[in-house]
């Protein structure tokens, strides 16, 4: 296990490394100029040159990667040009907003994802097969935006029984935390569920045709623990890989979502950084993101020797 994680964490330097410099030359596609932005309409052509020269704008490309690397390594992610503030620490204040957004909707996903796609294989060619099938593409179709305006119409506007938008923090009221990050949650969580349900009945319906599920069977065990026991825990296996890449998209995907529901988070940050065309902040969510991406995929491997002992030596 530990030489596993060893080699996985080695292969990751050089992925961190392209990352970081695709994150850096990407930005520069960004149009207008950002020392402008921050100087106003009115400013003269010596104060946006000054400001340029502040923030190192006025150098090289090359020159302005290798300043910026050297920082990122050290944890300096540079400082916001609106918002006069560290990079990271606008990180470390919007990035558990969103984890826990992504988690919740995460919890919902395998929950529906994952008990659609059992009843689907145990059900085949059924009316739950049918109804599952109809959820997954319900999901899968669905466009996030619709969705989040349909809830707020009914459970907020019609019904009353949510806040529309606005968050609460967790620390601050629970009950309310969870009152506003609900709907938000199932709207982001809604698509993933039916990409789940789909995985989750073709790795069924594999798991359950197999030699040890019928050996399980025929020693008379009770066909509650040859599903969950021995096909679901074979059928995990994909499962992880998709439940891994699926997180690293919420995370990515609560842009919208955000913007919907007036979330203060992560994605709602890097969309104001982008308008603002603050590069600086620009940077290091992409950096951040691409490096929790990468180190899912990492915890997916480990995950593999967990649930299957064949990959273990």
């Amino acid at each position: 296990m530990l030489s596993l994680i060893g080699q996985r964490l080695v292969q990751l330097v050089p992925t961190l490394v392209l990352v970081s410099v695709l994150v850096f030359l990407l930005q520069q596609l960004l149009p207008g100029d950002p020392a402008a932005v921050l100087a106003g309409e009115d400013a003269d052509s010596e104060a946006i040159a000054e400001i340029r020269r502040q923030y190192r704008l006025d150098q090289p490309i090359p020159v302005q990667y290798l300043h910026w690397i050297a920082g990122v390594l050290t944890g300096d992610l540079g400082e916001s040009i609106r918002l006069k503030a560290p990079v990271l620490d606008l990180i470390l204040q919007k990035l558990p907003v969103t984890l826990q957004l992504a988690s919740m909707a995460m919890v919902i996903a395998l929950t529906i994802g994952v008990a659609t796609g059992i009843v689907s294989a145990l059900r085949r060619n059924s009316a739950w097969d049918v109804a599952a099938n109809a959820v997954a593409l319900w999901g899968i179709s669905t466009p996030i935006f619709w969705l989040g305006i349909m809830m707020i119409y009914v459970f907020a506007v019609t019904l009353g029984w949510l806040p529309a938008s606005g968050y609460v923090g967790l620390a601050e009221d629970w009950r309310q935390n969870l009152a506003t990050t609900i709907m938000p949650a199932f709207v982001l969580g809604n698509a993933v569920a039916g990409v789940i349900m789909r995985h989750t009945r073709s790795a069924m319906l594999h798991a359950l045709q197999s030699d040890y599920v019928r050996t399980a069977r025929a020693k008379g065990l009770p066909e509650r623990a040859v599903v969950l026991g021995h096909a679901l825990r074979h059928a995990l296996t994909p499962l992880i890989t998709l439940g891994a890449l699926e997180f690293g998209t919420l995370l990515s995907g609560a842009v919208l979502t955000e913007q919907i529901f007036s979330i203060p988070g992560f994605g709602k940050l890097v969309v104001d950084a982008v308008f603002n065309r603050d590069y600086a902040v620009v940077q290091g969510v992409t950096l951040v993101t691409a490096t929790v991406y990468i180190l899912l995929n990492l915890l997916a491997d480990i995950g593999y020797v967990l649930a299957d002992p064949r990959l273990r030596g």
